[in-house]
């Protein structure tokens, strides 16, 4: 279990500065079909909305049962509220989507499993498959306890392009060209692919504070193994994550110190810390059940 004294020592030293970049759009209810406004849309922006994403942040998880998630929402209630994304839901979560990139001997993957240090994941993430809402390209790098992520929208058709190493052509839409650059640079050091896509069910509460707090539930964990770029929520080949079936994703993400009243919840509803990764155990899972390439099985 995390101790909390420590975690506050290194998160006042390492993360008091947070920034903030553009995040999911909103989400109409009652539809099969993802409609969303256009937050920090393409065209006819003029300054992009922020959302609660953490720069740099410290990140606390926990796989734990429906019921215990349901006294963890009772627990922070008085201290968190839900998220503007989850409010714009009728079931209060929105779906997110991820594509995984790695190498051909899945070196990030392996890095993760043994608990490496200091790794990064390379992923772009989408909230929607409408083709005219922008992609993300994200680089997760972990150095030691803290987290840092930088992010960079770039239109749906723009993905491949980038993919493929080129630069991005002249656009009409601010970007973060150096996120890019980077995230083209990590891709290239170890000639990382797509290799799968998580999908996954959020619940989100938060604060304004200064310590920027972010409680987050993660559902319904699906993979669907691939080397296609394009970055879709819907589709074939989709395959239920072992924890899918009733359990849930904790995460506690925090930028400057460990709450009292946290410390109190996870000791009166004896949490366990767990260094779940979506991401290297949905490559696992794949590899057992046989849906790896050859080339990829982990051994």
């Amino acid at each position: 279990m995390l101790e909390s004294k420590s975690v506050e020592q290194t998160s006042q030293q390492r993360a008091d500065k947070v920034e903030a970049v553009h995040g999911p759009s909103k989400q109409k209810t009652g539809s099969d079909t993802h409609q969303k406004r256009k937050v920090g849309t393409i065209k006819g922006q003029t300054k992009p909305a922020v959302d609660r994403t953490l720069f740099c942040r410290h990140e606390i998880k926990y796989c734990i049962t429906e019921s215990k998630a349901a006294a963890v929402v009772q627990f922070i209630r008085p201290y968190l509220q839900l998220d503007r994304y989850s409010k714009l839901r009728r079931d209060r979560s929105y779906p997110i989507v991820s594509l995984y990139l790695d190498s051909e001997n899945l070196l990030l993957c392996r890095q993760t499993l043994t608990g490496h240090k200091n790794r990064f994941k390379l992923r772009i993430r989408s909230y929607t498959d409408e083709p005219g809402y922008p992609r993300f390209f994200e680089i997760k790098r972990r150095m030691n306890t803290i987290i840092i992520k930088n992010r960079a929208r770039v239109r749906n058709q723009d993905v491949t392009t980038l993919l493929s190493g080129s630069s991005l052509p002249p656009q009409d839409y601010s970007t973060d060209e150096k996120t890019l650059n980077q995230f083209q640079l990590y891709m290239n050091s170890i000639n990382a692919k797509p290799k799968v896509l998580i999908r996954y069910m959020r619940q989100a509460y938060e604060d304004s504070s200064h310590n920027r707090m972010r409680v987050t539930f993660d559902r319904e964990l699906c993979y669907n193994v691939t080397r296609s770029p394009e970055v879709l929520l819907n589709g074939r080949g989709w395959q239920h994550h072992p924890i899918s079936l009733g359990g849930v994703i904790l995460e506690i993400k925090f930028t400057a110190r460990y709450p009292a009243w946290l410390s109190r919840m996870v000791a009166c509803l004896n949490l366990r810390q767990d260094s779940f990764s979506k991401f290297a155990t949905s490559i696992t899972n794949a590899c057992s059940l046989g849906f790896c390439a050859p080339g990829l099985l982990l051994v």
